[in-house]
């Protein structure tokens, strides 16, 4: 394991690394901490371990994300106790830069770099035209919008957010990544970080990893070793306050507010904790909720002493997502349609979608090349999908009101769609409109960015995948019940090997195994059985 602590070190380290394997990607995984790592440091260590080619763990106690009177100078700080741990577990690198090297100023050395606004919607590179305060940071800010950290931590703790941002903006410049792991536990933090990436197009793919506790239920936190024995005892509580909404919202209970009494219930039972807040909003968007419709994140800040304790959980009655990734020719369409019907949930053919889109395309005259006008249609079409009583057709497909699910099969609709699919900006339209079934959940949806792109947050992600050879031999066998043109099988294998690395190497969503994808590598597997075998890992992951 190497320990780093400047930027230019530990830069060459990971171009040198990557450059070794020239025929194949180096898969990055970066654990940002602040060090004192406990159990749940751990846990997103070992996610990444398994994830990854190369594991960075950053240690940096960030001044940014402090205010005046909160613990900086006290927080505990145990690098080398640190070191051994990650050593432990088979971390590659620790980059533990100083403030200076992260270019970050002291106070009283004054502003120093421009203050980045953003518009109240989002993450933007626009400069904020009000001077900055005294308690503005005094380096380049990366501020997240302003809906997202003016409620719950953000009004306490009014540069937190900001002060994070900034610094874990930093270090997906200086490591480049492909994924990047945070814990749930700071749920706030995840959908901010998830919002930066996605507004400020980094090229990474941001992992929440799910809260892992005491046996009394308390979240493990660094701060806990600020807490008594007794104090750890009374702060199980917020646990418990929150588990008892979970029954109540099981048993029916949707509406905010009496979710929220009860865990403020629960509290009231021990005097010495202090609510700062019990928020129920939306898990991604951090918007507040009168009640919940699919989902909801229910969060509570809390003091104990002079520590202040996080925690969260998620309430969804939404119907899980299952999320079918892997390369051409492993038989995605065919078992996606086939675990579909086998646990009655929407097969989503994202390929119909695009099917049905180029047919209007051309039956409106619109040029497939005319990405703007291609891409106002894509942006103002409604496209329904209905399962249908024939297994064979699978999916109905309608456009604007009209049904095409025998028209998209067309040839001339097959030799243009791929033309269609390429163009960023109609990918980004098509994928809000998956995004809205996948609110309602209840589906099966296969492609080769499903799981890392479109529903990162499907309850069970699959990468079917098969030898190159047997893909080869089932595309040959299909070709042949076709009646299509026979090509030798080591044609077919070649031009597979092509479509894997193109599809693996284009710059729009890539084919790539999520993270938390299970792989079923399915050469010798009859499709009933793999699809018996995707429906067994549904119930397991799904049963409460």
């Amino acid at each position: 394991m190497r320990l780093f602590t400047t930027v230019a070190a530990l830069r060459c380290y990971l171009r040198q690394a990557r450059a070794g394997q020239l025929n194949s990607l180096v898969e990055v995984g970066l654990v940002p901490t602040m060090g004192a790592l406990h159990a749940g440091h751990l846990s997103l260590i070992e996610k990444a371990r398994k994830q990854n080619d190369v594991v960075v763990v950053s240690i940096f106690v960030n001044p940014l994300q402090f205010g005046p009177t909160e613990d900086f100078h006290k927080y505990p700080r145990s690098l080398e106790s640190d070191r051994l741990l990650c050593e432990q577990v088979g971390v590659d690198v620790i980059f533990a830069p100083t403030a200076a090297e992260l270019g970050v100023v002291n106070q009283e050395e004054g502003y120093r770099g421009q203050v980045l606004g953003v518009r109240e919607e989002s993450f933007s590179p626009t400069p904020n035209p009000q001077p900055p305060t005294p308690s503005s940071l005094p380096v380049t800010q990366v501020i997240p919008p302003a809906p997202m950290i003016s409620l719950m931590c953000g009004l306490e703790r009014p540069g937190h957010f900001p002060g994070v941002t900034t610094i874990v903006a930093k270090l997906f410049n200086i490591v480049q990544p492909e994924t990047a792991y945070f814990g749930q536990k700071d749920a706030q933090q995840l959908a901010i970080i998830r919002r930066m990436v996605q507004d400020l197009n980094f090229p990474v793919q941001i992992v929440g990893c799910p809260i892992v506790r005491e046996p009394s239920g308390l979240a493990l936190s660094s701060r806990n070793q600020y807490l008594t024995p007794a104090q750890k005892t009374e702060a199980a509580i917020l646990y418990q306050g929150l588990k008892q909404a979970q029954i109540a919202f099981y048993e029916g209970e949707m509406k905010t507010q009496q979710l929220i009494a009860i865990v403020k219930a629960q509290l009231a039972k021990v005097p010495s904790i202090q609510t700062e807040y019990v928020e129920l909003v939306h898990p991604n968007t951090l918007k507040p909720l009168a009640e919940i419709k699919e989902v909801g994140l229910l969060a509570i800040a809390a003091r104990l002493g002079s520590t202040r304790l996080i925690d969260n959980i998620i309430l969804s009655k939404r119907q899980p997502i299952v999320a079918i990734d892997g390369p051409a020719g492993a038989g995605k369409s065919t078992v996606a349609r086939a675990v579909a019907q086998s646990l009655g949930l929407l097969y989503l053919d994202t390929g119909a979608m695009y099917r049905a889109l180029t047919w209007l395309v051309l039956k409106l005259g619109i040029s497939v090349n005319d990405e703007p006008g291609v891409t106002e249609i894509a942006s103002t079409c409604k496209i329904e999908l209905r399962m249908s009583d024939d297994p064979q057709t699978g999916v109905r497909v309608w456009i604007d009101g009209e049904e095409c699910t025998q028209e998209i099969r067309s040839l001339e609709v097959t030799s243009h769609v791929s033309a269609i699919a390429a163009q960023k900006a109609v990918r980004s339209e098509l994928i809000k409109q998956q995004r809205l079934w996948g609110e309602k959940g209840g589906l099966v949806a296969e492609g080769r960015d499903i799981g890392t792109h479109v529903f990162p947050n499907a309850e069970l992600k699959i990468f079917l995948t098969a030898s190159v050879e047997e893909r080869a031999r089932r595309r040959r066998a299909d070709l042949q019940n076709q009646g299509g043109l026979e090509l030798s099988l080591e044609k077919m294998q070649q031009d597979l090997l092509e479509r894997d690395w193109k599809d693996s190497n284009r710059d729009i969503a890539p084919l790539r195994k999520a993270p938390d994808a299970i792989e079923i590598y399915t050469d010798g597997l009859t499709i009933a059985q793999v699809t018996e075998l995707i429906t067994n890992l549904y119930w397991e992951k799904t049963k409460h």
